[in-house]
């Protein structure tokens, strides 16, 4: 019950990602908002179609937020889902996920999951292409990505065309005091991450969980391609290399790129023209996944 109360209590804050997007708010063909129904619930998604298209049946790219798997909403990434879906000409699919304490691992994995089953299920309807998939997060949303992908090897089902894994936080089992955290206070306080990680992972056994911890899988060439965005001053810096090392290793096409003079979450909160950059390569990277041309810059 207290980490419910500290959980609700730190969602009060002010979201300053949400606040000050660093993309041009662009209007899309279409947004629709459905709800669908999963094993955490009834579940918000949303789906923005592009202006543009060369495709009858569009790719599909499907969104993670950000926030410590505790906190935000999708309504944080509206503005980067637009953008993403006009400079692509994929439909982008949002999922409003459930957050920790109140449903920890892996409820949103199996929650994505389900949405992920219904989506190809009425592909037809939605005006999709099911075959053509692609996931990407932020974050704690970076996590639910890479581990998507594992939890669909498991399943021996068809990997997506990408993983966009942006400073993605893929290790429960080094303490958080032991990663290079550049932030001299939360460096020598590293107890509010430790309850973040809790909330998620309130049992140690499930830290060990490769669906947890995606860098302690054991993987293999299976796995989607990836696109792992590092930002240089980020305690979480070395596990996201440490993935993409690990991928490359296994035969897996993997683009790591460092963006330095970055913190944590900078696609979201600067420097503007880093977070531009970014976006812009996650882009091109899910246009060459999806075999889709530029679309005409606006």
């Amino acid at each position: 019950m207290p980490k419910v109360i500290i959980a609700k209590l730190l969602r009060l804050f002010p979201n300053k990602a949400a606040k000050n997007p660093l993309v041009d708010h662009q209007p899309v063909k279409n947004k629709k908002d459905l709800t669908v129904d999963t094993s955490a619930g009834p579940t918000a998604i949303s789906l923005y179609y592009p202006m543009e298209t060369e495709h009858k049946k569009p790719p599909v790219y499907i969104n993670f937020h950000g926030g410590a798997f505790i906190m935000n909403d999708m309504k944080m990434d509206d503005p980067y889902c637009r953008y993403l879906a006009n400079e692509t000409g994929c439909v982008v699919l949002n999922i409003d996920y459930v957050k920790a304490p109140e449903y920890p691992f892996p409820e949103a994995i199996e929650q994505s999951y389900d949405v992920y089953r219904w989506m190809k299920a009425h592909a037809e309807e939605l005006d999709i292409d099911p075959e053509k998939v692609m996931v990407g997060g932020q974050s704690s949303g970076g996590n639910i990505a890479a581990a998507f992908c594992l939890h669909l090897e498991e399943k021996s089902e068809k990997q997506p065309l990408l993983q966009a894994l942006s400073y993605p936080m893929l290790d429960f089992i080094t303490s958080y005091a032991k990663k290079p955290e550049p932030n001299k206070l939360r460096a020598k306080f590293p107890q509010v991450a430790h309850f973040l990680n809790a909330c998620y992972v309130p049992k140690r056994e499930m830290a060990w969980n490769p669906l947890a911890s995606p860098v302690r899988a054991d993987v293999n060439d299976r796995l989607a391609p990836a696109l792992i965005l590092i930002a240089e001053h980020d305690a979480f810096r070395p596990e996201a290399q440490t993935y993409a090392d690990k991928l490359r290793a296994a035969g897996v096409s993997v683009q790591d790129v460092l963006f330095t003079g970055c913190s944590h979450a900078f696609t979201h909160l600067g420097p503007k023209e880093k977070a531009q950059a970014a976006w812009d390569l996650i882009a091109r990277k899910i246009r060459e996944a999806a075999g889709t041309e530029a679309v005409e810059k606006r």
